[in-house]
């Protein structure tokens, strides 16, 4: 009897098995003929001259847009960056510089690097590049910088209103994933990591084993401002604090080949150790895996604010000459099971914007102590007062201050960044500068009533509520100003960072973390009060 019922009923599952994967291959099929008929067509019979590759370019990035922000075509070039950053050595001009309202900006020079030496410095304007005025150059100009080893390249730029020339001669960059380690206290290491590319584990086991010879009995790993990067980094680096056999991260897929469990593989550097790992909004991916397992194995204290929220594994597939798809395939997990993925990029609103993930549901970690999913990993202590807000990334996204620091750089060019202080004095500067610059963002406040009351919505009301609506958002707007006062905290740190930066370079900033910045501060006392840390993470 159990076989006249199973057998039927196997051989029913097979065959829509079967007929579901022929329909959707039919499907593709189908919509791929299509595409290649009319793209024929298309260029064959329009009017004036067309472009295939760059109409095929944007047909490409528009199918993607309704995806995720991670799903992307990349084409020759954008193959051998991604390279380059997971491998981390490239030839180049040894700076970060980035495209902002037709600009090509220098946002920071690296110490000794080529640009460094030719004096090049953060906020000079980029005009132009060899024989190529960036403004005419319609791809990344950006690409032009980079070239083989010992070649030179002629750079024109704009320094405070006045227009330079100097040669760079092109050298190998090697992009550190631990760009400073070093005692912050004779009892506390203090490692920073800032990317997860090939060198990520055996930068964080060097420095970590350099550290314990000097005397370090305890460690601060900082995680802030690290968007991420291979998988397998992040797993070994999290086996360096935790026994072989330890789950640290599982993926999930409707293709069953990418549902992986991936464990701690040798032997580790030291268990025991207190471990502080800090954290904040632009902590992304791999540094969300290695943050959320030694959370949730209860093996660190995390520290600062509420991580970025990135729970997508995207895997790269290669195409016809060259190319490469980088996909979405999966979603990965945490040792107590939860996912961080914080914004829903499949249910979103009326305007077609990916939405923040609304409902949290509660795990535990090995000790019993709650934990949440769906939006980023939550410090286990929290820096209330440095967390971002729709204010603090205007600034950020606008460049604020970025262009404040460097007009405070060229009125103040004799700053010791070992002693800096920036006053209160220099902060009401600061507000003033932000009066005369065109600051356009919106609060969620305004995000909200924009939505329930769209302009039907006002005309149906009368004209008295649509004039008491537009006050209330002028008056929102004029409180705009006024949160430069109730942000003020994060505000003059991000102001800090900068300017010390100019000053100092990336090991002068680091430098003066170890003594200045409050978040490594708090990681100190929780170190070193030790029932404090053990309380933690009960």
């Amino acid at each position: 009897m159990i076989k006249k019922i199973l057998i039927p009923v196997l051989l029913l599952f097979v065959t829509l098995t079967v007929t579901s994967y022929r329909n959707d291959y039919f499907e593709i099929a189908k919509q791929v003929e299509i595409f290649t008929t009319m793209f024929k067509e298309l260029n064959m019979n329009y009017v004036d001259e067309t472009n295939p590759a760059e109409l095929m370019d944007g047909a490409i990035k528009s199918m993607l847009e309704d995806l995720d922000p991670y799903t992307r075509f990349m084409n020759e070039q954008d193959v051998e960056t991604f390279k380059i950053n997971n491998n981390g050595e490239y030839s180049g001009i040894g700076a970060l510089v980035r495209s902002f309202n037709d600009k090509l900006l220098v946002i920071e020079p690296y110490e000794g690097y080529p640009a460094d030496k030719a004096g090049l410095k953060a906020g000079d304007e980029i005009i132009q590049i060899g024989d190529v005025k960036v403004a005419d150059f319609k791809d990344d100009a950006t690409e032009l910088l980079k070239g083989a080893k010992n070649s030179s390249v002629a750079v024109v730029y704009k320094r405070q209103g006045k227009t330079e020339n100097t040669t760079v001669e092109r050298s190998d960059i090697e992009v550190d994933a631990v760009p400073f380690y070093q005692m912050a206290d004779e009892q506390t290491g203090y490692i920073v990591l800032s990317r997860f590319n090939r060198k990520a584990y055996e930068q964080t086991k060097q420095a970590l084993i350099d550290l314990k010879e000097q005397g370090a009995s305890q460690i601060v790993l900082d995680l802030r401002g690290n968007p991420g990067g291979l998988l397998s980094e992040a797993i070994k680096i999290c086996n360096l604090f935790v026994p072989k056999g330890e789950l640290i991260v599982s993926t999930r897929s409707k293709v069953k080949k990418f549902n992986q469990e991936f464990s701690t593989r040798s032997k580790p550097v030291d268990t025991e150790i207190p471990l502080v790992i800090l954290i904040d909004d632009r902590s992304a991916s791999a540094s969300e895996i290695v943050s959320g397992a030694l959370q949730d194995l209860d093996r660190a204290v995390v520290a600062g604010s509420r991580s970025f929220g990135k729970g997508l594994v995207q895997r790269p597939i290669n195409l016809s000459y060259g190319t490469q798809l980088k996909v979405t395939i999966s979603r990965y997990y945490t040792p107590s099971g939860r996912c961080i993925q914080a914004m829903d990029y499949w249910n979103r609103d009326e305007q077609g914007n990916a939405v923040s993930k609304r409902s949290y549901s509660e795990f535990k970690t090995r000790n019993g102590r709650v934990v949440y999913d769906n939006g980023g990993v939550t410090p286990d202590v929290t820096i209330e007062e440095l967390e971002q807000n729709s204010l603090t990334r205007a600034l950020d996204n606008n460049l604020i201050i970025f262009d404040y620091a460097t007009d405070y750089y060229y009125k103040h060019p004799d700053v010791d960044p070992e002693t800096f202080e920036f006053t209160d004095s220099d902060y009401k500067q600061f507000k003033a500068f932000v009066k005369n610059k065109e600051l356009e963002y919106t609060t969620p406040e305004e995000e909200l009533l924009k939505k329930q009351l769209n302009p039907e919505a006002l005309a149906d009301l009368g004209t008295d509520v649509e004039k008491e609506y537009k006050e209330l958002l002028n008056s929102i707007s004029q409180s705009k100003l006024a949160a430069l006062d109730s942000r003020a905290e994060r505000i003059k740190k991000d102001i800090r960072d900068e300017l010390v930066t100019r000053y100092g370079y990336r090991n002068g900033l680091y430098t003066y973390y170890l003594d200045h910045d409050k978040t490594i501060l708090e990681a100190r006392n929780i170190l070193a009060d030790k029932s404090r840390y053990q309380e933690l993470l009960k």
